[in-house]
């Protein structure tokens, strides 16, 4: 139902913002969102600083003073590792559910395994189990048996491991590891404040994530990069860049990869991964079409639209390093949960502690009784 606009005002002086722009419904010391400087900052961390960090050591930044107790990246890379094994054992029953199932339907199903009655290492449990989940699922679409973990890498190395069967390069680690940081929270998003709201209700953890996890497969919230690459793919060539993305233009569609709901300026989290992007072999040229795609695209933007603010935004550079770290599109929403299981986790510790209920108000405008 559109609500009209003279009604997003109340006789009583109540102000009604549909999208929640500009309301703020919790304090938090994880993340701090800073549109308009393009800035993203993790417990007094610029992402740019976190960028070099391992996962494990960006989990224990996150989860500081939040757990039970503070462990180190040591700590939690032995911890996740242990918990990984425990996912495999407990996911190879279920495999045969998972018919039928889109991958991200089958990573809501293999989560919905993890029972709320754990909660002395829940946090540790639930960033463990989707990594060896969406390798899984993974495999799975292309008619493979589950690769089983190995316990002494660390979280990064160990997902590539599960999902290609063998160790994979370093420079494939290490920007794999820059993704899953670069993602791992990011302010009040629909599907870290979803997680929020489960968590204040006492639900547990495991079933706020996954209420997370369900509004991150909404195609406005967690599934640009794929579409990303389908654009690359229909240009083709580099002597239709131009031609494709005005006609594009033309006909008003958008530019996937570029404009952001908060950031006025770049996208902090597309430079960290343009830089990781940097760090692989470009084998075949696709990344440095990509780049010079990226740089017409600017140009008519700027052109175009010179008063809306369209940069270049994560799901760009995310596209490219999930492409060429070798997962397949259909997988890099469960990609994404696995990195923002970081975010969510904590932010479902963090609420924990304020033990209030979220309860918005709505305003009803529908018809009276006579």
């Amino acid at each position: 139902m559109n609500i009209p606009l003279k009604s997003l005002e109340s006789p009583a002086g109540d102000i009604v913002s549909p999208g929640l722009e500009g309301v703020v419904v919790a304090e938090t010391v994880l993340s701090h969102v800073d549109g308009a400087a393009g800035r993203l900052i993790l417990r007094g961390h610029e992402l740019e600083q976190l960028a070099g960090w391992s996962y494990e050591a960006v989990l224990s930044l996150l989860w500081r003073d939040l757990a039970a107790e503070n462990l180190d990246e040591a700590e939690i890379r032995a911890r996740l590792g242990a918990a990984r094994m425990a996912a495999f054992e407990r996911m190879t029953a279920a495999l045969p559910a998972l018919q039928g199932l889109t991958q991200v339907e089958a990573l809501r199903l293999l989560l919905s395994l993890l029972p709320d009655t754990e909660t002395e290492r829940h946090h540790l449990v639930a960033v463990a189990s989707v990594p060896v989940f969406a390798a899984a699922i993974a495999r799975r679409s292309r008619g493979l048996d589950p690769v089983r973990p190995d316990a002494r890498l660390g979280s990064a190395a160990d997902f590539l491991r599960m999902l290609h069967g063998v160790e994979q390069g370093a420079d494939k680690v290490r920007a794999l590891d820059t993704y899953l940081v670069t993602v791992a929270d990011h302010g009040l998003n629909a599907s870290t404040f979803a997680t929020r709201v489960i968590a204040s209700t006492q639900a547990g953890l495991f079933s706020s994530v996954i209420g997370g996890l369900c509004a991150l497969k909404g195609p406005l919230h967690g599934g640009a990069p794929g579409p990303v690459l389908d654009m690359l793919d229909s240009i083709g060539a580099e002597d239709n860049i131009q031609p494709w993305l005005s006609a594009a233009l033309d006909r008003g569609e958008r530019l996937m990869g570029f404009g952001h709901r908060i950031y006025r300026v770049r996208d902090p989290r597309a430079d960290a991964l343009k830089r990781a992007v940097a760090g692989l072999r470009d084998t075949g040229g696709r990344i440095a079409f990509a780049e010079t795609v990226e740089r017409e695209a600017l140009a008519l933007l700027a052109e175009r639209k010179p008063l809306r603010p369209l940069q270049t935004n994560v799901e760009f550079y995310t596209a490219l390093v999930l492409e060429a770290v070798g997962f397949p599109r259909e997988s890099f929403t469960n990609v994404f949960a696995a990195g923002r299981m970081a975010g969510w986790t904590a932010h479902v510790l963090e609420q924990d502690r304020v033990g209030r209920l979220i309860r918005p108000q709505s305003r009803y405008v529908g018809p009276m009784p006579v």
